[in-house]
């Protein structure tokens, strides 16, 4: 009897709970212009949803039922710049080559077409508006066409185009993430270039002077660079792991004190709830390559590289310090940030480039926004710190 009556009681709650939300939602809208209101909003956000993975067969597929409620037409349909119709969405899909030849057409002419189609059985003359889809980058990229009943007048053209323009901008926006994810891309790409010719030679001719007094070292050595260069090499994703990274560069030390001796020296002093915390792909790889070359290297009697990371709260905080022969701090300012690499073998002064600062500062911006940029902090004979705060989470940034 009890167990009947919580079960009525629970029953009753959710009933209740259902009722208020629909009183609710009806103060919040409670005329039919402001249902009607939130549910085009609703639609267009259905629409921009496929039309953000860019145009094709797929994505128009999943676009066109929800641009077709948009726009209020009989049927909708989405070809490419050259005609090729990639979704029919509604009835008479015997008009498909009909739109696919306006298509062409319009898109030829980047201007919309009205054709006047044959009556069907019903014996009702149709109407197809063809209208490009244009983007400011790339011109047209696709097309729209919308079969109305008659002869469409001066709104629902104007409403048409108004679909058009905000599907055509969903699209560019596709776009511009494409061509951010290939930006990051090369970006990766040429931060790998700038990194690997001078380390390259400097680690294989510390090999090779291995090779006959110590064949077990030079042995292990060779893993080591094999494993440095997979991973610096590797095609897979734009970001890594706190862990990752330090794991290369606990490869990258471990060659570059093979070479140096008992003139480099390494501090490592890493929280360990922080080791997953993700970031941008060799994000901190060129910050201790710089620390060797620009401030240990240069050094008489060397001295020593530190990496730490330290929890704070929500973010991580980075730093790769080093007490070498250090820099101005106005070279900073002046582009050596940007330079190419010395060459190998070539004097490691103040005035030496600096390997990649630059790009890694720009993927952080670009990755976390413009609160997140490198901090560089050096004078001449104090040694040099860089550091970065990363957030522990982000959305959409992951390894």
């Amino acid at each position: 009897m009890t167990t009947t009556i919580v079960f009525v009681l629970a029953a009753a709650g959710v009933l209740a709970v259902a009722v208020f939300a629909w009183l609710r939602t009806r103060r919040m809208f409670t005329t039919p212009a402001q249902r009607a209101v939130h549910v085009t909003l609703h639609t267009a956000a259905l629409a921009a949803r496929p039309l953000r993975r860019g145009l094709n067969v797929e994505s128009a597929g999943d676009a066109a039922p929800h641009l077709h409620a948009l726009t209020g037409g009989e049927a909708v349909g989405i070809a490419d710049p050259n005609g090729a119709v990639l979704a029919w969405t509604g009835p008479h899909p015997e008009l498909g080559d009909e739109f696919a030849v306006t298509a062409a057409r319009a898109a030829d002419a980047g201007r919309r077409i009205l054709v006047t189609v044959p009556a069907g059985p019903d014996r009702t003359a149709r109407s197809l508006v063809v209208q490009p889809l244009v983007t400011e980058g790339a011109g047209v990229v696709g097309v729209l066409g919308v079969l109305t009943g008659s002869a469409p007048d001066p709104g629902t053209l104007g409403a048409i185009a108004d679909v058009a323009r905000y599907a055509s901008g969903q699209i560019e926006l596709a776009e511009l993430d494409a061509s951010q994810a290939r930006l990051d891309r090369a970006e990766v790409l040429a931060l790998r270039a700038q990194i690997s010719p001078h380390f390259i030679y400097n680690a294989l001719n510390t090999i090779a002077s291995f090779v006959r007094t110590d064949p077990d070292r030079a042995r292990e050595l060779v893993l080591e660079f094999a494993d440095f260069t997979r991973y610096s090499f590797r095609a897979a994703g734009e970001y890594t792991t706190l862990s990752d990274e330090l794991r290369n560069i606990d490869r990258y030390l471990t060659l570059e004190r093979a070479r140096f001796g008992d003139a480099l020296q390494v501090r490592l002093q890493v929280a360990p709830e922080v080791l997953n915390v993700v970031l941008p792909f060799l994000a901190l790889q060129p910050l201790v390559e710089n620390a060797v070359r620009h401030g240990i290297a240069g050094k008489p009697g060397g001295g020593t590289v530190g990496v730490l990371a330290t929890d704070e709260g929500t973010e991580c905080v980075i730093s790769v310090e080093d007490d070498g022969i250090g820099m101005e701090p106005e070279l900073l300012t002046s582009g050596a940030l940007d330079s190419v690499a010395a060459a190998p073998g070539s004097a490691q002064g103040p005035e030496a480039a600096h390997v990649g600062l630059a790009n890694v500062d720009d993927r952080l911006r670009a990755a976390f926004g413009n609160d997140y940029g490198l901090v560089v902090e050096t004078a001449p004979g104090a040694g040099t710190k860089v550091s970065m705060r990363v957030p522990k989470f982000r959305a959409g940034v992951r390894a």
